[in-house]
């Protein structure tokens, strides 16, 4: 398949073709080819048996083996080159902001698709699991080639939600991913930051390879706001407030940028990789360069 998007703009690529149709030209025309994989799995499986010759390792003979043939056979085992990924995307109601781009959720979601490409070309066992104040949405990975039509076929099924509680819901998964996996988790990340905190860790302590990608919005990053503007909550339509954005406006950056601060401290710190992306970003952009860091750090 060739690249036919020729625009890098994420609210533009929106609107030239299925989310299928989006991810794939743009991890074909951009990242397959420049970027060897940089998820590998650690784990090894047992191969065959062969005679024992001087110099093999005693830890690998099989007993067993000897106690029925008399003979000495050491166990080949090889690296296991597969391995299981989740995708967590948040469909939370403040997931479905968007004013001068595209929704938090929509880039969320070609993100995911991308990254479930990728993954699935590798022969990757991919799942994806979505969720508001609950998991909506649970596919669990899977390595078959109906695997990544699946997952878009959820994806784009999947609109905003209810009212968040992600640290909640993601302590509440968990303890249902049953074995070590690498998990991206696709969030604004608007929750109580100690809070949230404290469970990204119980999953690197769970031995999960978790990366956290805080996905916002430009007014959110800069407050544009300059007349007195009513606001809404996206996850409590009921609830509005009128606010002055000029005397809220220094408040609101600093406990803004205080959150994502402590949160990419916190992250680094407890060895979960950390990116934040802007709605206005190209992804192939933001997605190689992640890669390539992945790669270097590995």
């Amino acid at each position: 398949m060739t690249n036919s998007l020729t625009t890098t703009d994420p609210t533009a690529l929106a609107h030239m073709g299925g989310l299928e149709v989006v991810a794939k030209a743009l991890v074909e025309g951009y990242l397959i080819g420049r970027h060897r994989s940089p998820f590998k799995g650690t784990s090894v499986e047992f191969v065959e048996h062969r005679q024992y010759t001087h110099g093999d390792e005693l830890r690998h003979i099989d007993w067993r083996a000897y106690a029925k043939t008399g003979e000495y056979y050491v166990k080949q085992f090889e690296e296991e080159t597969n391995l299981r990924a989740y995708l967590l995307v948040d469909a939370s109601g403040s997931m479905g902001y968007a004013a001068s781009t595209l929704s938090k959720l929509s880039y969320a979601k070609t993100l995911a698709a991308m990254l479930a490409y990728l993954l699935t070309q590798q022969r990757d066992a991919c799942g994806l699991i979505t969720f508001s104040d609950r998991v909506i949405d649970r596919r669990d990975p899977a390595t078959a080639t109906t695997t990544f039509p699946e997952l878009i076929r959820l994806l784009e099924d999947r609109g905003p939600g209810a009212e968040g509680r992600l640290g909640l819901v993601l302590g509440d998964i968990l303890p249902t991913l049953k074995r070590r996996s690498l998990v991206f988790l696709f969030t604004d990340a608007f929750d109580d930051t100690p809070a949230l905190i404290q469970q990204l860790r119980q999953y690197r302590i769970a031995g999960h390879d978790l990366t956290l990608f805080q996905i916002v919005a430009p007014e959110e990053e800069e407050f544009p706001f300059r007349r007195t503007t009513r606001f809404r909550s996206l996850e409590q339509p009921l609830t509005e407030r009128p606010v002055e954005p000029l005397r809220m406006r220094q408040i609101y950056l600093e406990r803004y940028q205080e959150h994502c601060r402590q949160l990419e401290r916190e992250c680094l710190s407890s060895g979960i990789d950390y990116v934040k992306w802007q709605t206005t970003q190209p992804y192939h952009l933001v997605l190689g360069d992640y890669l390539t860091r992945r790669q270097s750090a590995k």
